[in-house]
C-alpha cells in the first residue's frame, strides 16, 4: 500500500460488534458516534482508558470530559483549545479536541487567560493549600456517607424524634450524594492540573525557539527530581522493607508468600512482629489508597483492598537492602542533572533580558509542576477507589433483593449506567414501601448477563488507534505532550511495518540502553508475570506501578507523550524508556528480546519468535 493512501477509518465505518448492539445501545445517547463526526479527527484514549468500559465505569469519563471542558472553556479560558469531546464504541473510549481557530476570538480568550492564570500562579502555594483542604474535606464527606440499607420495619425513634423521614429516602440521598462528590472532585482535579502543564508547556515553546537543536528529553530532564505525594506510596514499601530487615522479620516474605498467612504469623511471633504489623498499619492509611490501576476502573482495587502489588515488592526490596544496594529514588543525582542543565542552557542565551525570561519561566515550572502528579493521589486514586467502593455497597444492596439472580454478585451493579442505577434504587424504594417485590428482580439479570458476554467479547477485538481524516498538524501542546498525538506520530502510527519491520519508534522519555525479554502487560492483572529484568510492553502505566520497576530493565507503551505519565515516572527512577509507539503491545511478542533505546526513542526486536523459556 502506498503511504499516501493509508490513512485510518472513518467512525461511521466501525461496526459494532455483532451480538453487542444492545450494549452499545445502552451508554448514553451522547457518546454515539453520528454521521458528522466523519468530519473530525478522533484518538483511542488508551491512556485513560485501555480496557473496555463497563457502563458505570463511563461516568468517569463523563465526569472527567465535563470538568476539563468547563475549566479549559469557562474557567480558565485557554486560548486556542476548549474542551475534549467523547464517543464510545465497542467498550473504547475515543477523544477529539475542540479548538479555536478563529483570531479575534483568540485573542479575546487570551486576555482572559493571562488575568485568570496569572492570579493563580502569584498565589499558587496558598490556592493550593486550599486545594488540599477542599480535597480533603471531600473526602471525609464521601467517607462518613452511610452504607444503604433497607429494614424490615422503621425504628420507632424514627418518628418520636421527629424525623418523619424513611429509610427509603436515604438511599436516594446517599446515591446522589455519591455521584454529586464525584463531579465535584473532577471540578477540583482540573483546577490546577491544566495551569501545572501550561507553565511547563510555555517554557518548552521558549526552550524550543531560544534552542533549536534542545531535546524534549533534555527539556523534561530541568523539572525532573520532584517530591509528589503519588512517590509516597512506593517510599512507603520501601520503608516497610527496611524495618522488615530492622525488626528480623525479612525472612517472612517470600516471591510465594500467602499475605493473609503472613499477617497471621507475624501477629504470633512476638513484639517484632507485632511492631511491624504496627508499621503496615501507618503506611496504609492514607498511602496504601492507591489503585493498582490507573484509577479509572471500578476492577482497578486499591492497595488497601488489595495487598498483593506493595507486598509483591517487598521480596524485591529485601534482597536489595540485605546486599548492602540503595533503593532510594535518586532525587538528589536528578536535581544535580537538572540544575546543571538549566545553568547551560542558560550560557547559551545571548541577551540579559531572554535570560531574565528563562529564569521566570523554569522558576514557575518547577513551582507548579509537583502538582501535574501530585494530585493524582488525592483524585484518581484515593477519591475514586473511594467512590466506587461505595457504589459497591449499592451492589450488595441489590444483591440482597434479588436484583441480580440467585447467583447475582455486587460486582454486578457497574454492569448498569449510572443512570440506571438510580433508577433501580427508586425501584427498590418504591417496592420496599408498597411491600411488593422489585420489578429489577426479573429486568436486571438478563441486561447484566448481556453486558457481561459484551465486555468480554470487545476485549477479544482490538480498535483502531484513531479514527477520521487525518489533520495537516497537531498543535494542542497538551495533546502531543500527555498523550504523545503528533502528525509524525501518527504517520508512525499508519506504518504497517513493512518499511522496517524490526523497529518501532515512540518519544525518548529516559535515556539509557537495554536488552532483555519482552513481558507484554495488557492489564493490570498481568503485572504479576513480570520477572527480573524483563523490558516491560504496555498500552500505558501509571505512578502507582512504581514498586515493579525495581525489577524491569526498561519501558515501552504503545501511547504518551514526553509529558505522560510513565515518561515522568521513569525519568523520576532513572527507568529507560520509550514512550508513545502507538503499537507495541500488537507488533512485539511476549517473550521476545527486544532492546529499548531511551535517548533515541526506538525499540529493536531481536527475535523472530519468542523464547519459548521466557514466554
Amino acid at each position: 500500500m502506498n503511504k499516501a493512501t493509508k490513512g485510518f477509518p472513518l467512525p461511521s465505518s466501525v461496526k459494532v460488534v455483532p451480538g453487542t448492539e444492545e450494549a452499545q445501545a445502552a451508554y448514553p445517547y451522547y457518546t454515539q458516534f453520528e454521521p458528522e463526526d466523519d468530519e473530525k479527527f478522533w484518538f483511542y484514549n488508551s491512556m485513560h482508558f485501555p480496557e473496555p468500559m463497563h457502563h458505570f465505569d463511563m461516568i468517569t469519563a463523563e465526569a472527567a470530559y465535563v470538568a476539563m471542558g468547563a475549566f479549559n472553556t469557562r474557567v480558565h479560558v485557554l486560548p486556542t483549545a476548549k474542551g475534549v469531546d467523547h464517543r464510545i464504541i465497542n467498550g473504547r473510549v475515543y477523544i477529539g479536541g475542540v479548538v479555536v481557530t478563529d483570531p479575534d476570538e483568540i485573542a479575546e480568550r487570551v486576555n482572559e487567560f493571562q488575568q485568570r492564570a496569572g492570579y493563580y500562579y502569584e498565589n499558587w502555594e496558598d490556592l493550593y493549600a486550599q486545594w488540599k483542604d477542599k480535597m480533603k474535606a471531600l473526602i471525609a464527606e464521601a467517607q462518613a456517607l452511610p452504607s444503604p440499607s433497607l429494614p424490615d420495619y422503621e425504628p420507632v425513634e424514627t418518628f418520636k424524634e421527629g424525623n418523619a423521614v424513611p429509610a427509603s429516602h436515604d438511599l436516594l440521598k446517599i446515591y446522589q450524594q455519591q455521584v454529586e462528590g464525584y463531579h465535584r472532585m473532577w471540578h477540583h482535579h482540573f483546577e490546577f492540573l491544566l495551569l501545572g502543564y501550561g507553565a511547563y508547556m510555555t517554557f518548552f515553546d521558549f526552550c524550543k525557539k531560544a534552542f533549536p537543536e534542545i531535546s524534549d528529553q533534555a527539556i523534561s530532564r530541568m523539572v525532573a527530581g520532584m517530591e509528589a505525594e503519588i512517590f509516597r506510596p512506593d517510599e512507603e514499601v520501601k520503608r516497610l522493607a527496611r524495618r522488615a530487615v530492622e525488626l528480623g522479620v525479612d525472612h517472612h516474605f517470600t516471591d510465594d508468600m500467602n499475605i493473609d498467612d503472613v499477617l497471621a504469623d507475624l501477629d504470633k511471633v512476638g513484639n517484632a512482629g507485632k511492631e511491624w504489623l504496627g508499621e503496615l498499619d501507618t503506611s496504609r492509611n492514607p498511602w496504601f489508597n492507591v489503585s493498582s490501576g490507573d484509577g479509572f476502573y471500578h476492577y482497578h482495587r486499591s492497595w488497601n483492598d488489595d495487598l498483593s502489588l506493595p507486598f509483591a515488592a517487598l521480596p524485591g526490596y529485601i534482597e536489595k537492602i540485605k546486599a548492602g544496594e540503595d533503593i532510594t529514588r535518586p532525587t538528589e543525582q536528578l536535581i544535580e542533572e537538572r540544575e546543571q542543565l538549566v545553568a547551560d542552557y542558560r550560557e547559551l542565551l545571548d541577551t540579559e533580558e531572554d535570560k531574565a525570561a528563562y529564569d521566570q519561566l523554569i522558576t514557575l515550572a518547577h513551582r507548579v509542576f509537583p502538582y501535574v502528579e501530585g494530585h493524582k493521589f488525592y483524585c484518581e486514586h484515593w477519591y475514586t477507589n473511594l467512590f466506587f467502593n461505595k457504589i459497591r455497597e449499592f451492589g450488595t444492596l441489590l444483591v440482597e433483593h434479588g436484583f441480580f439472580g440467585p447467583d447475582g454478585r455486587e460486582e454486578d451493579v457497574f454492569h448498569l449506567t449510572q443512570y440506571e442505577l438510580e433508577s433501580a434504587i427508586t425501584d427498590l424504594m418504591l417496592a420496599w414501601g408498597v411491600g411488593t417485590t422489585p420489578r429489577g428482580v426479573k429486568h436486571w439479570p438478563g441486561i447484566v448477563a448481556q453486558r457481561k458476554a459484551a465486555i468480554e467479547e470487545w476485549g477479544k477485538h482490538s480498535c483502531p488507534p484513531a479514527l477520521g481524516n487525518v489533520p495537516e498538524a497537531i498543535d494542542d501542546p497538551a495533546i502531543n505532550m500527555l498523550w504523545g498525538i503528533t502528525r509524525e506520530n501518527l504517520d508512525s502510527w499508519l506504518d504497517d511495518g513493512s518499511e522496517n519491520e524490526k523497529e518501532l519508534k515512540g518519544f525518548a522519555a529516559c535515556s539509557g540502553v537495554v536488552e532483555g525479554t519482552a513481558r507484554v502487560v495488557k492489564s493490570v492483572s498481568e503485572i504479576g508475570r513480570i520477572q527480573q529484568g524483563d523490558i516491560l510492553v504496555c498500552q500505558v502505566t501509571n505512578p502507582t506501578w512504581s514498586p515493579i520497576f525495581q525489577k524491569i530493565g526498561a519501558a515501552v507503551s504503545d501511547i504518551g507523550g514526553s509529558m505522560s505519565h510513565m515518561a515522568i515516572v521513569a525519568r523520576e527512577y532513572g527507568l529507560p524508556a520509550v514512550v508513545g509507539t502507538g503499537k507495541a503491545t500488537t507488533r512485539i511478542k511476549d517473550g521476545q528480546r527486544v532492546r529499548v533505546d531511551g535517548g533515541k526513542g526506538t525499540v529493536t526486536i531481536l527475535d523472530d519468535e519468542p523464547v519459548l523459556e521466557d514466554a
